[in-house]
């Protein structure tokens, strides 16, 4: 619905969106397996399989997105470990193999994916989530977050591989269910009790992917992040972008993170 413009740039392709669940299908909300939980039985065999996502994580879940074009590949690739259904008017069908086979082709291994640089500025996140009647309450200073308070340092470097800080905001409302991240300078501006988050009120560091835009069609990316953290159980918050990948992690964590992608991008070489 929004007009056609020239500052307005669109991906050219269509996106249909997996929600992984462990036990069963759970309605929205419920609690997901997360990113490094699902690294190795989902993103891994994806990547192989040269099948480009987008990972979304949200306050309440967690999601993966693969091109419409690529759904074939990615059943086939799924059926052997996951029970595969699919909403039509609003009901949960099981999907088969068979029901996708027309015009297969078995994909060709993908080669070793690139290994991006990654980036970790010192700025610490929050991630939270907010009680969708109370939002017209915060309303306004959303807006001016999302909108006016931080402008694009377009004279800065974008492949600057040492960022003491980096301006991100996240806000998704799905099915009803929202969430932010934000970081912690910015949420003193929101009152405090309207805003939701883990009883501990952990902070999260960033690991930004990529020293330059990504793009869409190479593979590999999200599991170059969540392979290493899966295999030493580290949580992880994974929001991909436009432009880049972002991985929030627990802050006690983040110098075991950076020494384990270190040691992986070494070992590649």
């Amino acid at each position: 619905e929004l007009p056609p413009s020239e500052f307005m740039q669109v991906a050219d392709s269509t996106w249909l969106v997996l929600s992984v669940v462990s036990n069963g299908r759970e309605p929205p909300g419920c609690q997901a397996t997360g990113v490094t939980k699902i690294a190795r039985s989902v993103i891994a065999p994806l990547a192989e399989h040269h099948v480009s996502v987008l990972m979304l994580s949200t306050y309440q879940t967690d999601f993966i997105l693969v091109r419409e074009r690529d759904l074939p590949v990615v059943i086939h690739t799924l059926a052997g470990e996951f029970d595969i259904y699919k909403e039509e008017s609003g009901e949960c069908v099981p999907v088969t193999c068979d029901d996708v086979s027309n015009g297969f082709l078995k994909p060709k291994s993908a080669a070793s994916p690139t290994l991006h640089p990654v980036q970790s500025p010192q700025t610490r996140f929050c991630v939270l989530t907010v009680a969708p009647d109370t939002l017209p309450a915060i309303a306004t200073m959303l807006i001016d977050v999302l909108f006016y308070s931080h402008s694009p340092a377009w004279d800065a470097a974008a492949d600057s591989q040492d960022l003491d800080s980096i301006t991100f905001f996240s806000f998704s409302l799905i099915e009803g269910y929202i969430s932010i991240v934000m970081d912690a300078e910015t949420q003193k501006r929101f009152p405090s009790d309207l805003l939701l988050t883990s009883s501990t009120g952990e902070l999260w560091r960033m690991v930004r992917i990529g020293g330059q835009p990504l793009g869409f069609d190479e593979c590999g990316i999200v599991a170059q992040i969540a392979e290493p953290l899966a295999a030493a159980d580290i949580s992880a918050y994974y929001i991909s972008t436009f432009n880049f990948d972002h991985a929030l992690v627990p802050e006690e964590g983040i110098a075991e993170v950076i020494q384990l992608l270190q040691q992986r991008q070494e070992s590649s070489r």
